[in-house]
Formats: C-alpha cells, structure tokens, sequence
C-alpha cells in the first residue's frame, strides 16, 4: 500500500480543493474553513513524515485511548447525554459495536446487566422504547436488537419477546407499504430499514408484513441517484443506506437504479478530505464513513452477481486509502473518541460510525475472501463489520442461526 496521500502527494493535495470560481457564499466559506482545518492536521502528519524519515510510523489507531472512553461510557455518561434519554439502546449499541470492532471482549456479568437493561426498554405491547416506560419506537427497537446480537449470549437473545415485536413491526406498517417510526410519529425509509432488520436477525419475518414496502423505497430514489426519506425529497447518506440494505433484505434490490445510485456515492467522497459528505454541497462528515462508504459493498455485491465484464469488481468502489486517513488523522480525540471533523467534539455516535467506516474500508470481502488495505499496520487492524446489519459477522450469523430454530410467531 502506498503512503498517506498527504505524505506521498501533499502538494498535490491542493489541487483537490473547492474552487468557488470568484462567487463566494456561505456554503463556499464554510468548506474553505473544513479545508482549513483539515490541511492544518495533514500538513502537521506530513511534517511529523518528513522529521521521521524512515523511522516514519503510519498514522497510528489510538486503540488504548478509545477503550478506556468507550468502557467509562457504558458506567457513566457526561451531563451533556441527559438529552439522549430516549437514546438509551443506541448508546449501548454505539459504545458494545466500537468495542466489539475494536477487539474487546465484553465480560459475562457486564454483559447479562446491559441485557437486563435492555429488556426494561422493552414494550408490553411490542417493540422497544428509548428509556424504560417510554412509547415503542422503530429506532431503539433496531439498536436494541443489534445491542442483544451484539451480546449474542443466550439471555441477550430471549430478552426478545418475538410475538410482541412481531405484531409490534406489522403495526407500524401503513396502507403503502412504508412505516412509521412510532404511533402517530413520522414516516420514512429509516423506518423501513429497522423494521426489515428486527425482522430478518430474529426470524419474524413474513412477506405480508412487507407488502409494498420496497415498492415505496424505490420511490424515494431521486434524481440524482441516491435515496431521501420520502419520495420527492433530497437525496441524503443515511436515507441511501437504509433504502438499499432494506431492499437487498427484501429481495428487490431491482427496483432500484444502481448505475444512478453508484453515481451519486461515488461523488460523495470529498477529493481533498476523503472523507464523504451526507449530500450534495455539504460538509464532510465522520458518520458517513459508514453511511455512505457502508452502501458501497452492498451495490458491489449486487453488480458482482451481474457478471458485467466493464465493472471492476475486484476492490471497493471508492478511494478506502483516503477514507481511512481521513479517520486517521483528523477524526480521533487525543483523549480517545472519534469525531465529526476537527475542531469538534468526540461523543459515541461518531466514534460508532467513523470505526465501522474504517473496518469497511480496511477489508475488502469477495467469494469468501478478506483482502486487506490496513492503514498504519497490523496494530490499526479492526474487526470485520456486516455491511448491511453493521455489527460482527459472526455476531449477525450467531443470531440468524438461534433465531431461526426457533418457529415463527403466530399472527395477531
């Protein structure tokens, strides 16, 4: 693998950046100050580079650091989270998926008191709640599950009331097809993704519980390629991932146009940064290490099985050496957490998701292979995530294989 691009070509990196053509806006001058910002952390690695010589170490992942933020996260959490109440199985799953990627072990007794937890959030009638005692929704009953499967330890998986969560997810599923995120709440793809998800890991799936929905997900396709929350609306990074895994667990990954969607992603990664934005004209953003680079081996898989000999299908479809240094550099927290972009603060979602992104980015999967494309070494070697479910392989096929001894909950 060659160096770092802000080593190997720095002065070329310069090229890559905005070229506002003499009309300034606020969207231009808020770009050229990210641009900024990044520079200053690229061109501070390449002197440090250049000081080294050949002693030079790659951009190293600061793994010690982010393990003891993220175990003190699962004890005790800053003032600033109190208002993530209704987040409550989103950080368990956000602080137990860094872990896992990053290598640790999570012990017995810790890991049956987050199940118990978890099972306090969960609904008399279906579904999981925020917090204990708060109204079912879509969202923390797709962390939930995750959380459990994460966990994948016999009392994590039968917290689970399969019956409840089944009428639970048929409930939320309106006239065409899409669903909302809770009674009475709003509707749009993400719904459907969590649904689909809960559904598939814990084998309640039926077809009738989805009818039309990948209908109505391929109408939120837009114009320019990727998918938005509802039809008509911009296309957005975590809508277009939700929109495609949900289509692939569907199996009508047809419905959409993939040639337009590639399209969209791949203009997506910034060319100075390397990091991805959410949309179009926007900044780039740690999360879509994984909300965006995360959709590119789902649409790789399905090209693959087209056996068109004019796609290249023998790596990822975007840049993962700037990707990975994008994290690298400019994403981690001297004090351990990843971040947004520099200059902002470090909090669990992003070190989630920046840590998913770079594990898509380091291990490219095909026909059961794993080619490598770590960054720094060995020592920044992350565990393998499932593109689609985004927690461990083995974890996902843990909870497919449990789940699916068991029979189908009955209909109500």
């Amino acid at each position: 693998m060659a160096a770092p691009r802000c080593v190997e070509n720095f002065a070329g990196l310069e090229s890559q950046k905005l070229v506002d053509d003499g009309i300034s806006s606020l969207s231009s001058q808020e770009q050229e100050s990210v641009e900024e910002s990044v520079g200053q952390k690229f061109s501070l690695f390449h002197q440090w580079a250049e000081r080294e010589g050949e002693d030079f170490k790659w951009p190293p992942l600061n793994k010690e650091k982010h393990l003891h933020y993220l175990h003190k996260g699962l004890h005790h959490l800053p003032e600033g989270y109190e208002c993530l109440d209704a987040s409550r199985p989103w950080i368990c799953y956000w602080i137990l998926h860094s872990l896992y990627l990053l290598g640790e072990k999570i012990p017995e007794e810790q890991s049956s008191r987050i199940a118990q937890f978890i099972g306090k959030c969960q609904c008399p009638d279906g579904g999981f709640a925020g917090s204990p005692n708060q109204q079912a929704h879509l969202a923390p009953t797709y962390a939930a599950v995750l959380t459990l499967c994460t966990l994948g330890t016999e009392e994590a998986y039968r917290i689970i009331n399969r019956e409840t969560l089944r009428s639970f997810l048929s409930s939320m599923r309106s006239s065409t097809g899409a669903f909302t995120m809770h009674k009475g709440g709003e509707i749009d793809v993400r719904g459907a993704y969590c649904a689909v998800v809960a559904a598939r890991l814990t084998n309640v799936y039926q077809p009738e519980m989805f009818e039309g929905t990948a209908e109505w997900i391929a109408s939120c396709q837009s114009y320019e390629g990727g998918f938005a929350g509802q039809c008509g609306m911009e296309a957005h990074g975590g809508y277009t991932f939700c929109s495609i895994a949900a289509l692939v667990l569907l199996g009508h990954e047809r419905l959409c146009d993939m040639q337009a969607l590639l399209r969209w992603l791949s203009q997506r990664q910034m060319r100075f940064e390397g990091g991805f934005q959410g949309r179009t004209n926007k900044l780039v953003d740690g999360c879509y290490s994984f909300w965006q680079a995360g959709a590119f081996p789902v649409v790789h898989g399905i090209l693959s099985k087209q056996h068109d000999p004019a796609l290249d299908t023998s790596s990822w479809m975007f840049n993962e050496d700037a990707l990975q240094e994008y994290i690298l550099v400019c994403c981690q927290n001297l004090n351990g957490g990843l971040l947004d972009k520099p200059g902002k603060p470090r909090d669990y979602y992003h070190t989630c998701y920046c840590l998913s992104g770079l594990s898509l980015a380091q291990h490219f999967l095909t026909d059961n292979m794993n080619v490598k494309y770590v960054m720094g070494g060995e020592g920044n070697e992350l565990q393998m995530t499932h593109p689609i479910f985004n927690i461990g392989l083995q974890s996902a096929e843990d909870a497919l294989q449990f789940f699916s001894k068991l029979p189908l909950p009955s209909s109500r």
